[in-house]
């Protein structure tokens, strides 16, 4: 860790899995972690997450005392989970007669149906158990390793466990079966006879209380999971989202996998029906983040607009006011992380902490994409004076030298010392290795605030501002040129990723500089070098870019931040790339870029990690995974979106009226078709074959660009 308190984000948390890693299932904020026979095993990282806090910190079950053996795990949606296992074979027999199958459904609590069936040809007797326990530990203190012992307070009654927290009366869990069992301390249990070819089942629910009030599960006794709520949730999303299919049955699974874990992540605000807004990811980020939540929005624009205006419109309601040093809260700077485990109290100032460089520009960029794609003018138009007090962090707040670019350097001992999105305390070194010094002032960073100003021009364009489009243009230009003579490397052929407190150009060579590309503050001559630089094999490691190149001093494969592959930068550089697609290499490259990514999700059973370990392909030929990376991971999962929009060159203008195609479609994926998809008012289909685009009910008034 890196400095910070427990209750932010930074860095790498404690592992997760063991012998053969873990099940996450995720709906909304509440996560549940366990091992493949679907137990949560005191001492590790385990447990059932709600509101930032573990509910359940043991939950394992035993046949006839013995731990049942896993056949496999099923795993339909991101929200539930089979798990398929035996009774243990008894001595002197060579199969086991058992099926034992634990079907889990995750929302706001926890449902497990568990079901005995006899394929014997003689009844058979069976001692069941489940140990159950919580410890009622922040989060953080799960992922650092530091969560102690536990402190529930236990109660039984007849039919129910009932665990509470000793620090917090008021917060506790219950624990109840359909089946009526043998309740002690600690512990669940049924005696049954299952006849031969028979069935016995029971459902059990683990259901979180606070203000002594319990939870509400939305689940019916004996519901399928598609019928549940969660699983009606996914199925309304689906039905709004674009629909997206490829002639690559890989792709097209995987962008499949795509739309049900953006599903699962999303948080519904109870408050304010209809607004939704994405978690970072699971299992540790199950909460809004300033950066992951919008840069995750803006590649699930193809998908869905609405959930980049619900992300911006909360962030803008929690953006900050006032000069806080203990939350580093400043007027206009956008959060970085919301939290509401029971340790918040010792984050210091309370749950919300604003410690990112990045979240606040790339708020401006989002507002005017969304307009682009549909959003809808009145809302925007709403959230125009966040933008604007965003412009103005960035001038004042974030430019504390007045040197024209933005810096960051933590306001006291307990911030994040790096506040990019490489926020490890290492993430940020020059080509020996050594790490920079605060205030730092990344590359990207200025990128972004460079799109920024771009996308408020245009919306003071259609808001009737012309003079503020001048101003705001001026000054983009200006910082292009400002940013080229202080952090091009003429001798080495790409952007220095920083300059540090002495102004000292921090010269290693990573993704970061992709990132530039996006975000268009980049000369096409210092294009044609970056894409050079980018495409050797010291960055390419034939499953997507390096985060850091391995001919630099701090490069290792297996590191967070300085040689890992992260999906969602290579999917950002891609886009950057095809941005540039007249510079020769850019198309190859990012061709290749997105083949090998497709490559990993495959390894990865179609769906992309956080993060995985940097080494080459030529060594290993299947990505190595990260022992601690998140998944489902939020912008990991929408980075397929960024791919699928990036080739298709697809770039809509819902006020002009306009969609621009233009493709460069890898061969692999064929026919590409975006079925349903809704720009303000106008539902289309767009199919795309080659260089061929055919978009079917566009309006008469609408303009086709394809060339």
């Amino acid at each position: 860790m890196n400095g910070a308190p427990a209750a932010f984000n930074a860095g790498e948390p404690s592992t997760v899995g063991g012998p053969g890693g873990a099940v996450t299932l995720v709906e909304g904020s509440t996560f549940c972690l366990s091992d493949r026979v679907g137990d949560v095993e005191p001492g590790t990282a385990h447990g059932l997450f709600y509101r930032d806090a573990r509910v359940v910190s043991r939950w394992e079950l035993r046949v006839d005392g013995q731990r049942p053996e896993p056949l496999s795990v099923l795993s339909p949606e991101a929200f539930t989970a089979r798990f398929v296992l035996r009774r243990p074979p008894r001595a002197g027999a060579a199969d086991s007669t058992l099926l034992v199958v634990r079907e889990r459904l995750v929302a706001d609590g926890l449902r497990e149906t568990v079901t005995l069936e006899n394929l014997g040809r003689e009844a058979t007797a069976v001692a069941l158990e489940l140990h159950a326990d919580a410890d009622f530990v922040d989060l953080f203190a799960v992922k650092e390793g530091r969560a102690g012992h536990g402190r529930a307070e236990v109660l039984v009654t007849d039919n129910e466990l009932l665990l509470n927290d000793r620090s917090d009366r008021a917060r506790g869990l219950a624990v109840s079966s359909s089946e009526l069992p043998v309740v002690l301390p600690g512990s669940l249990s049924w005696r049954v006879v299952v006849p031969a070819g028979g069935r016995w089942q029971t459902e059990i629910l683990a259901q979180p209380t606070t203000a002594n009030q319990r939870v509400h599960l939305p689940l019916r006794p004996g519901e399928h999971y598609e019928s549940s709520e969660p699983g009606r949730k996914i199925e309304a999303w689906r039905d709004t989202a674009t629909k997206l299919t490829t002639g690559d049955p890989l792709l097209t699974a995987v962008l499949q996998r795509t739309e049900s874990d953006l599903g699962a992540l999303q948080i519904h605000d109870g408050e304010r029906e209809g607004r939704t807004f994405v978690a970072a990811g699971a299992p540790w980020f199950m909460t809004l983040f300033g950066r992951d939540s919008l840069l995750t929005a803006w590649m699930a624009l193809p998908l869905d607009v609405g959930l980049a205006l619900g992300t911006m419109q909360q962030l803008a309601e929690m953006q900050g006011q006032r000069v806080d040093p203990l939350t580093e809260e400043e007027p206009g700077r956008i959060m970085h992380e919301i939290r509401r485990g029971p340790s918040n109290s010792m984050v210091l100032g309370g749950e919300v902490y604003y410690g990112t460089v990045d979240a606040t520009p790339l708020f401006v960029m989002l507002l005017a994409e969304a307009r682009r794609w549909g959003a809808p003018s009145d809302a925007v138009h709403a959230l125009l004076p966040a933008a604007d007090a965003a412009l103005d962090w960035m001038a004042h707040f974030g430019d504390r030298d007045g040197d024209g670019f933005i810096e960051y350097q933590r306001a006291t001992d307990r911030g994040l010392i790096n506040q990019g999105w490489k926020d490890s305390f290492d993430g940020i070194n020059d080509c020996g290795g050594h790490l920079a010094e605060a205030p730092i002032a990344l590359c990207e960073v200025q990128g972004y605030r460079y799109a920024a100003l771009q996308a408020r021009a245009q919306l003071a364009d259609e808001f009737g501002e012309g003079q503020l489009a001048s101003s705001l243009r001026d000054q983009a230009s200006a910082l292009r040129t400002k940013f080229t003579e202080a952090f091009w490397l003429p001798e080495h052929g790409w952007y220095a990723v920083a300059l540090d407190r002495n102004k000292r150009r921090v010269d290693a060579l990573t993704s970061n500089v992709g990132h530039c590309l996006w975000s268009g503050i980049v000369p096409d001559e210092h294009a044609a070098q970056l894409i050079q630089r980018m495409a050797t094999p010291e960055m390419d490691s034939g499953f997507g870019l390096r985060t850091l190149a391995s001919s630099m001093g701090a490069f290792n494969p297996m590191s967070y931040h300085n040689g890992s592959v992260w999906p969602h930068d290579t999917a950002i550089v891609v886009a950057g790339l095809l941005r540039y697609r007249h510079i020769p290499g850019a198309v190859e490259l990012a061709t290749r870029l997105a083949d090998g990514l497709l490559d990993a999700a495959a390894a990865f059973g179609g769906r992309l990690p956080e993060l995985f370990c940097g080494f080459p392909r030529s060594r290993f030929p299947a990505p190595v995974p990260y022992p601690t990376s998140c998944s489902p991971q939020a912008w990991a999962s929408a980075a397929p979106l960024l791919l699928v929009r990036s080739f298709l060159g697809l770039d809509p203008d819902v006020p002009q009226r306009s969609l621009t195609v233009l493709p460069h479609l890898p061969s692999r994926w064929g026919r590409v078709e975006l079925t349903d998809m809704r720009l303000g008012g106008t539902l289309l289909d767009l199919a795309v074959d080659g260089d061929r685009v055919v978009a079917s009910t566009l309006p008469d008034d609408w303009r086709l660009i394809t060339h």
